[in-house]
C-alpha cells in the first residue's frame, strides 16, 4: 500500500468539496488499495458525515452511510433486500459495509485484481485477458469485446428489480438516478463504471411505495454457502390474486456487467397462472441476447433455473 492524506469531514458540504477518494466501511477500498490496484493520494473518510437513517414510512429510504446488517435487520425493510444482504459476504463484512460503499463496489474479476495482467477497467486500452482465459465467473449478458466482469453487488440486483433511486448530492445540488441507469455497460469505455459525477456522494437510496413488494425474495446460487460471489442470482417480487400473476419484478445478479433486470420475463409473468409451466415459460426469455464465453455457458440454463426456483420458493402457498 502506498502512502497517502487521511482527512474526515464532518458535513455534507465539506465531504464534496474536500478531494480525495472516499472512504466508508472500507471493505472494498482497502483491500484495493492493499493490492495496489487502487493508489489514491487522499483518501475521505466520511463516517461522520449525516448519511444514515432508515425510513419505511413510505416506500424505503435508507442513508448511505448504514450499515449493510443494521439494513438486513430493520423491521419494513422488503424481504428481497434484506435476504441479498444477509447472502452477502461475511457477518463482519456486513458489520462494517455501508450501503453506498456496496453499490460502488468494484468488479471482483481476478484480472482487474491483478496488476500484474492487462485489464481495460484498470487500464483503458491494455486489453481483456478473461475474454480468452479463465472466465468461468464472468458475465454472458451485457458484455462488450473491452470487458466481461460482472457486476459483484447482491444488494443492487433486489433494488434494482424494485426500481430504487439514488439521491446523489454534490456542491452543485442533489439530483436522483434511477439505479438501474446508474450503472453503465462497459461497451468500449469500461473503465467509466457509472454515472457518478466528480464531487459526487450518494447520499440515500431510495425503493419507492410498492405495497406487494413484502412479497419478495432473492435466491443466490455460488459454490459454497458463505463468503463466495454469485454465479447466479434472482430477485423476484410478485403480485398474486386468485392464483395468477397481476404483475411482477425480475432481476439477475452473476451473469451480467451490471445489475440485470429482466423485463420480459416479467411481460410473460403477467398475467399468468401460478404453476411451474408458466415460470418456465417466462424463465425461457432471460438468457435472450446472451453471449456465453469458453467457461461459463452453464450460467445460460443456471439462468433460467435460478429464476423458477425463485418463483417457486415465492408462490409455495399460492399453488
Amino acid at each position: 500500500m502506498r502512502p497517502f492524506e487521511l482527512t474526515a469531514p464532518t458535513t455534507v458540504e465539506a465531504a464534496v468539496t474536500s478531494p480525495g477518494t472516499v472512504l466508508a466501511g472500507g471493505t472494498t477500498l482497502v483491500d484495493l488499495m492493499k493490492l495496489n490496484v487502487l493508489a489514491p493520494s487522499q483518501v475521505l473518510d466520511i463516517n461522520e458525515v449525516p448519511l444514515r437513517g432508515i425510513d419505511t414510512a413510505d416506500g424505503l429510504r435508507i442513508g448511505a452511510l448504514e450499515r449493510m446488517s443494521d439494513i438486513a435487520g430493520h423491521p419494513g425493510v422488503y424481504p428481497a433486500i434484506s435476504r441479498a444482504l444477509l447472502l452477502s459476504a461475511s457477518q463482519q463484512i456486513r458489520n462494517m459495509a455501508s450501503i453506498g460503499g456496496n453499490l460502488m463496489q468494484r468488479t471482483r474479476c481476478s484480472y482487474f485484481r491483478d496488476v500484474t495482467m492487462p485489464c481495460n477497467r484498470r487500464e483503458p486500452g491494455s486489453g481483456c485477458p478473461a475474454i480468452s482465459g479463465a472466465n468461468r465467473m464472468h458475465a454472458v449478458l451485457g458484455t462488450s469485446e473491452s470487458c466481461v466482469a460482472t457486476h459483484a453487488s447482491d444488494v443492487a440486483v433486489a433494488l434494482v428489480a424494485l426500481d430504487a433511486e439514488l439521491r446523489l448530492v454534490s456542491a452543485a445540488g442533489t439530483r436522483t438516478v434511477e439505479l438501474g441507469s446508474f450503472y453503465r455497460l462497459p461497451g468500449g469505455t469500461p473503465e467509466v463504471e457509472n454515472e457518478l459525477r466528480p464531487g459526487e456522494l450518494i447520499a440515500e437510496v431510495v425503493v419507492p411505495p410498492l405495497e406487494w413488494a413484502s412479497n419478495s425474495t432473492y435466491v443466490k446460487v455460488r459454490d459454497r454457502q458463505s463468503y463466495e460471489f454469485a454465479l447466479c442470482s434472482a430477485a423476484v417480487a410478485l403480485d398474486v390474486r386468485d392464483s395468477r400473476i397481476v404483475d411482477a419484478r425480475v432481476a439477475a445478479g452473476g451473469v451480467a456487467t451490471v445489475p440485470w433486470r429482466l423485463p420480459e420475463v416479467e411481460t410473460v409473468l403477467r398475467g399468468a397462472p401460478v404453476t411451474v409451466a408458466a415460470f418456465e415459460e417466462a424463465a425461457a426469455l432471460a438468457a435472450e441476447g446472451a453471449r456465453p464465453l469458453s467457461g461459463n455457458g452453464f450460467k445460460m440454463s443456471l439462468l433460467r433455473r435460478t429464476i423458477v426456483r425463485a418463483l417457486v420458493e415465492l408462490t409455495e402457498g399460492s399453488r
